[in-house]
């Protein structure tokens, strides 16, 4: 395809969506699939105008991927419930790492043991497609930061955090295959790769968060009334904080949702304390109302600030991303293999081990066996199947990997989002306004 030609795609793509927004609120299918339908169109399963290659375009792909994680982390740690609750967030954090850990290693038993793949890349295998996904579970996300459904809560903040829960077990694959350094018995691993990475990712994200927090504070309580520019700050924490955890060899998708939450929460107790120092002001006496300088402060933070542009750029990525998706799949790419892997993850791996992590809990059945269907697949995954290609994968197991993946999304598009709303609509009552 020329040039013109995909602008032209991209622009009628974005109008009939701009258009069409209220009308497929209500039907039976997501915005991505329509993406992925528009791609297997245009790419080499029907038409064949564009092929696009992942292993060729690797990094290209993973830097288009990492981006839009990390936009997409952002965008879910605002919308976190506030104030912070350990009791809330207990079943998120067992989702995003027991459950995780028991999916990994189910698909890595399943690769060995059905697909006959060696243990690495059965594990790195587990560690790609086992993370759900913060871009394409729009439908099952947090809508707003007041948004308190018990659902949508637990599967953003666990999209959120296993985004970055899944780098040990990525590199703990490479290094099964003799491509990352672990340590003798896996030492170095467990030391360096777990416990600093993780520990030092939320570390460097809360500080950060709150520390802009503070400084955005006290700038618009400023005399003068000094203004700031929200979107600015947003993108500036999520470079600042990644680009620090990079350098420290800390896990930065962890660490820039961790600093969106932090900032968030950091913002609202400041909020919340500056209403309590206010002396209760006098009622107009036009209107009868009082407003408080405070009760609009929530609107005036980084978080809020920037939230509507973070969403827009995710929506833009997801688009980008799931054409290229469809436009990288051919016919002969619905391999058993990858469909039984598939259908292995989203019918055994994804709900036995969120049953078994959950079990005791004391959740009702309803929303456990809501979790365990809709842990969907998508970006994360590519980014870090580029990521373990990047790192010298060597080609014949990189296209095994690029198949499955591919597949594994495909599916994942196609059965969760035409799942969703029905099951959304009839099976769990949407408190949340």
């Amino acid at each position: 395809m020329s040039n013109a030609q995909w602008f032209m795609l991209l622009g009628a793509l974005l109008l009939t969506m701009g258009l069409t927004s209220s009308m497929l609120k209500r039907a039976p299918v997501t915005s991505a699939i329509i993406y992925l339908g528009v791609g297997l169109l245009v790419g080499p399963t029907v038409l064949n105008l564009f092929h696009f290659n992942p292993l060729k375009e690797s990094k290209l792909l993973e830097t288009l991927t990492e981006v839009a994680v990390l936009i997409s982390l952002f965008s879910a740690g605002v919308k976190m419930p506030a104030p912070f609750s350990f009791a809330r967030w207990r079943l998120p954090v067992l989702l995003a790492t027991l459950s995780m850990s028991f999916t990994v290693a189910l698909v890595a038993a399943f690769a060995c043991f059905v697909l006959g793949m060696p243990l690495g890349a059965g594990v790195l295998l587990g560690a790609i497609v086992a993370p759900t996904d913060p871009v394409l579970a729009t439908d099952v996300q947090i809508r707003h930061p007041g948004d308190r459904d018990a659902l949508r809560f637990n599967l953003t903040c666990e999209a959120g955090m296993n985004d970055g829960s899944a780098f040990p077990f990525v590199v703990l694959g490479l290094g099964l295959l003799g491509l990352h350094d672990i340590g003798e018995f896996g030492l170095r691993w467990l030391l360096l790769d777990v416990v600093w990475a993780t520990a030092g990712g939320i570390t460097i994200g809360v500080i950060a968060g709150v520390a802009l927090a503070r400084l955005g504070g006290r700038l618009r309580a400023a005399p003068y009334h000094h203004v700031l520019m929200d979107d600015f700050l947003g993108l500036g924490l999520i470079g600042l904080v990644y680009g620090v955890s990079v350098l420290t060899h800390t896990w930065g998708f962890l660490a820039v949702f961790f600093a969106a939450v932090a900032l968030r929460q950091a913002e609202l107790k400041l909020a919340r304390e500056q209403r309590q120092m206010e002396p209760p002001a006098p009622a107009d006496t036009a209107s009868g109302s009082q407003q408080p300088q405070s009760a609009m402060l929530q609107q005036s933070t980084v978080s809020a600030g920037s939230l509507v542009f973070k969403e827009h750029l995710e929506r833009l990525s997801e688009l980008l991303l799931v054409l290229l998706v469809g436009g990288s799949l051919f016919i002969d790419s619905w391999s058993w293999p990858a469909v039984a892997l598939a259908l292995f993850l989203f019918t055994v791996a994804r709900p036995l081990s969120v049953l078994l992590v959950l079990a005791g809990s004391g959740t009702t059945a309803r929303l456990r066996g809501m979790t365990a269907w809709f842990g969907v697949r998508g970006i994360g995954s590519l980014y870090y199947l580029m990521y373990a290609i990047e790192h010298g994968v060597p080609e014949p197991l990189a296209l095994q990997l690029i198949q499955m993946t591919l597949i594994v999304v495909t599916l994942s598009i196609l059965l969760h989002g035409t799942s969703v709303k029905p099951l959304m609509d009839r099976f769990w009552k949407r408190r949340s306004p």
